[in-house]
This record gives structure tokens, sequence and C-alpha cells, in this order.
């Protein structure tokens, strides 16, 4: 079963930028958190862009829309910034596709400690393996249908939509 990781960017991909200060990206870090899990599911990463998902366009979504259509790959997981990360599922939800799709992101960058990037980058791993089609989100050691979950900020986790009040 073979896998396509489709990178948009997001905090999971992000550094800390000593000369700024500043949260921002240099190059991925994904391939290395996979190689440190010893991850053995056959992936392809194909990166896309790395933005903060605040500054996401509805071209850049588009353009995650058109590679997963392009993917030969029936199982796409795709990293994502948190805070329009169902914005991008609805999206990839209204063309219809036929294949199984996670997104999953983090609240910490991948490389800084205490990331909870990695434990979410494995679980849509396994999810996009497990799942039938759709679209998802995996995250917190969750799994949520696109349309049934929201970020809550203050607690800095994602829950389902009935219960975020």
């Amino acid at each position: 079963m073979s896998i396509r990781l489709l990178l948009t960017g997001g905090t999971i991909d992000k550094r800390y930028n000593m000369s700024n200060g500043a949260l921002d990206f240099e190059h991925s870090h994904i391939a290395a958190a996979l190689e440190q899990g010893r991850c053995t599911a056959a992936v392809t990463i194909e990166a896309l862009m790395l933005k903060d998902s605040l500054e996401m366009s509805s071209a850049d979504r588009e353009q995650v829309l058109k590679a997963c259509r392009n993917s030969a790959e029936q199982r796409l997981v795709i990293t994502h910034g948190t805070d329009t990360m169902v914005d991008t599922a609805r999206v990839l939800a209204e063309a219809g596709l036929q294949k199984t799709i996670v997104l999953t992101g983090a609240m910490v960058p991948l490389i800084m400690r205490h990331s909870d990037g990695p434990f979410n980058l494995g679980c849509a791993i396994t999810a996009v393996q497990c799942l039938p089609a759709g679209i998802y989100i995996a995250i917190n050691g969750e799994v949520f249908n696109w349309d049934n979950v929201v970020k809550n900020l203050p607690q800095l986790k994602f829950e389902p939509l009935q219960s975020y009040n």
C-alpha cells in the first residue's frame, strides 16, 4: 500500500529563526521525522509549498486539490497548518474525490522539544492505511471527519464540532 505525503507547511514544518526570534520556514523536516520514527510504510513525499495556513489562498488550496486528483496513490496524508486545515479539507470534500485523505499538523514545530508533530504525523500515516475513502483530520491522537471538527484555540486541541461551545 503506497501513500503520498503532500507538504503544505504549517507549524509542523517551521523552525525557530535565531536571527529574528520568529518561526519561519527553511526547509521541510518531515523526511527526517519519518526516518527518526523508523517509518517503514511506503511513503512518497511531495512538497507543494511551505506556508503558514493563515497565508494560504484559494489558489493554494486548488493546488492541493490538483495534487490529490493527480496522485496515482489512493491514500494521501497532507501536512497543513492547523488554523485553516478544515478549510482545505472542505475544498477536498466538495471535490468528491474517491480517495482516503488525512490532514495533520502540529501546535509545536517538529524540530522543537515537546513537539506534538511526530505523534500526529505517525497517527496520520497509520490512519490513512485503515480508513475508507473520505476526508479526515488526524491530530491529538484522534481521527475526525472533516465536517465534524473544530480547533479549540484556548485549549490548543481539536475536538468534535458538537462539543465545542
